[in-house]
């Protein structure tokens, strides 16, 4: 599938950063990016810097008194009458505490993601990787789950209100991606879909079957939540038969992916038993939803991802090797025990007290088996059947 691919980039999303000890950590970036320049997979002429997001594409998104709160409490220090106002915000709890310079940071990350929109919608590039975004929790009026402000919903917005597209978003984050489906659940131009661990059990408790959009939306959104402990087979048989039933009956301009990578086995904040083979099979299938359906308009983001030493960066490198259609992307089925390069290893290992893989893909003859398999395998059939019920 021919096509050209830009990697957006911004060395002030290195900003972006709550504390040293918390989970949603910008290392994940630089460890990913030195890993792709390492296999020859990321040049000087796929970067593209981005701009800050203006505050009328924030307000598109987000409501004019949390931004005004977002920017107060990024001043060092903080107006005391703004703290005391924190907590309404969301920007107090463990998960999304307020920090100095958060606003020119976050909003560097939404101008990424618009950036990535407008390079393909203008015809620029035909693909476009911001793997700094992917901030799907936040809310109009709240941050949440580690996002300050929804670069998707407002790149998306970018793409509705400059372009006229319709867009097709899909969110393989573990967790549901409850920010985007809000932003548009009454809008019949954006379809969200998302496939996740069931809110029953895992943040942010959203993401049920019966969230379908309402009014003139009512049927663009799709949501797969998935039980605890599924296993790669499961995982893709649902993702693979509802995207593509999901993108022939929607027929977008343009797709926007979201590729947290918090369902694989490793990954401290789920209970997905997935291995690094989804993380190489679903941009494979999204790419060529892309070119069937939209001229191959394709922009991807990050998201999550946790186990930021042994999974997110051969997981977000798989993605970029797939849009830039590098040939190591042909090496990897040919050779599934491709190694990893020695010289990325031997940079990081003493970094970290986790032994670093040293193939791309995981070897599955060491992973214990789940005994529930076929009870959330038939479980996990349920659920994608009442989801297609609607897209026969």
């Amino acid at each position: 599938m021919p096509g050209s691919a830009l990697f957006i980039h911004h060395e002030q999303e290195r900003k972006y950063r709550f504390h040293d000890r918390h989970p949603f950590h910008p290392i994940r970036l630089e460890i990913t990016m030195d890993l792709l320049k390492e296999v020859g997979a990321l040049k000087p002429d796929h970067l593209l810097r981005q701009r800050p997001a203006t505050e009328e594409e924030l307000l598109w998104v987000h409501q004019p008194a949390y931004v005004e709160a977002v920017k107060n409490l990024s001043l060092t220090p903080p107006d005391p009458a703004w703290v005391s106002r924190a907590e309404q915000y969301g920007l107090l709890d463990e998960d999304t505490p307020y920090f100095a310079g958060m606003h020119e940071a976050a909003a560097c990350i939404a101008g990424g993601t618009v950036a990535a929109v407008e390079a393909v919608l203008s015809g620029a590039s035909t693909h476009a990787l911001h793997l700094g975004g992917g901030l799907h929790h936040a809310l109009s009026a709240k941050a949440a789950g580690f996002c300050v402000y929804n670069d998707a919903a407002v790149a998306i917005s970018y793409a509705r209100r400059r372009y006229g597209a319709r867009v097709l978003y899909v969110d393989t984050d573990v967790h549901h991606g409850d920010g985007v489906q809000w932003s548009f659940y009454s809008d019949p131009e954006v379809c969200t879909y998302s496939i996740h661990e069931t809110g029953k059990y895992l943040f942010p408790g959203t993401g049920f079957l019966p969230e379908r959009g309402e009014h003139q939306g009512y049927g663009a959104c799709m949501n797969l939540p998935l039980q605890p402990y599924t296993e790669d087979d499961s995982w893709m048989e649902c993702f693979e038969q509802s995207v593509r039933r999901l993108a022939g009956h929607f027929r977008p301009d343009l797709i926007v992916s979201l590729h947290g990578c918090d369902a694989h086995a490793l990954d401290p904040l789920s209970h997905m038993h997935c291995s690094m083979a989804i993380y190489r099979r679903m941009p494979e299938i999204l790419h060529e939803l892309a070119h069937t359906y939209c001229e191959g308009r394709w922009v991807a983001v990050g998201g999550g991802g946790y186990d930021f030493w042994r999974v997110v960066p051969r997981a977000w490198s798989l993605l970029w090797l797939e849009m830039s259609g590098h040939p190591l992307k042909e090496t990897l089925t040919r050779q599934p025990d491709a190694r990893l390069p020695e010289a990325w290893i031997k940079r990081w290992q003493s970094q970290t007290s986790f032994s670093l893989p040293d193939a791309w893909l995981d070897d599955l003859s060491h992973w214990d088996g789940i005994p529930r398999r076929a009870e959330i395998t038939a479980k996990n059939r349920e659920t994608l059947a009442v989801a297609l019920q609607d897209y026969l």
